[in-house]
């Protein structure tokens, strides 16, 4: 497998820690897996796939091949695709510079003579910038990206990108607040979402950290049903946690509908995604008319 400077700075690293001699990059891999990747031993020996095009986490992460199973033992590709595409919505958020290099390095782990692992400290910043905005949408980091796992940093681990790291901003906007009018984006989170609704605002307060939305009486419409009982309708209440000071424009100006998202965790109802109801956006039209026919996939939340 030769590389290219255009490559990422990790991958050529990381391919220039393994060893010299390697088979064809089509070729079946003979490999153990290490205390890293549970003590697993696979029957079936790890592949060299093309990364499809649907593989939407990581179809543009810098390389185009990668190992199945995976590092999280996934075995087909259907269950990476279905698995992966809970954190699409993750990436958007622009959390961390290395979100995806993080995630791809498990999902699609780049097609070597053996798995390199994320660096732990990869794993810790990722983590501290991104598990904030998790919690807003009431997510824990998973045990599963528990960082403890991933080894500490040496050549032989995806490092940070450092001086090839883009510059992202910073998470500023509350995350249910900065999400683009656009259909993809609508789409996602309508199936992340337990309830899907129109309506108005009456008020809004802040109450321990969190900012307290307040719907007005007037009729609410269903665009999803899902957790919400009757009674919650009639006197509803959703939060954005831990939301008290970030700024979100949507709520400067309470006269319009609003298109809201939410999930219920806890016996409490999390605002998941906020938008205008803008009568003349074509891609809002759109999305409401999708969901009366769309079929989401069998994952049920924004991040596993």
């Amino acid at each position: 497998m030769k590389t290219s400077g255009s490559l990422p700075l990790w991958f050529q690293l990381a391919e220039a820690v393994v060893s010299e001699s390697r088979g064809d990059e089509y070729d079946y891999y003979s490999w153990q897996s290490d205390n890293f990747h549970n003590g697993r031993f696979y029957t079936k020996q790890p592949q060299c796939v093309d990364i499809p095009a649907d593989l939407r986490l990581c179809h543009n992460v810098g390389y185009k091949k990668m190992r199945l199973p995976n590092l999280l033992d996934h075995e087909t590709m259907p269950e990476v695709k279905q698995q992966a595409g809970s954190w699409v919505p993750l990436l958007a958020k622009r959390c961390h510079a290395d979100t995806q290099v993080f995630l791809c390095s498990l999902f699609a782990p780049v097609c070597l003579d053996r798995p390199i692992y994320p660096c732990r400290s990869l794993c810790e910043a990722v983590r501290d910038s991104c598990a904030p905005v998790m919690e807003t949408y009431g997510f824990p980091w998973p045990e599963m990206l528990s960082c403890d796992k991933f080894p500490i940093d040496n050549d032989l681990c995806i490092p940070m990108h450092l001086k090839t790291m883009k510059p992202y901003r910073s998470i500023k906007v509350c995350p249910p607040c900065d999400n683009e009018l656009k259909t993809d984006n609508i789409m996602e989170h309508y199936c992340a979402s337990d309830f899907v609704l129109k309506m108005k605002i009456k008020e809004v307060k802040k109450e321990k950290g969190d900012r307290k939305l307040i719907a007005a009486q007037k009729k609410k419409k269903v665009l999803k049903q899902g957790v919400l009982r009757k009674k919650d309708l009639k006197k509803l209440t959703l939060y954005i946690k831990n939301g008290a000071n970030c700024p979100c424009s949507q709520l400067e100006n309470l006269g319009s509908n609003f298109l809201i998202m939410g999930r219920k965790v806890d016996q409490q109802l999390l605002l998941m995604s906020i938008h205008k109801w803008d009568k003349k956006s074509k891609e809002l039209k759109f999305a409401i008319k999708y969901m009366k026919s769309h079929q989401c996939p069998s994952y049920h939340t924004v991040f596993q």
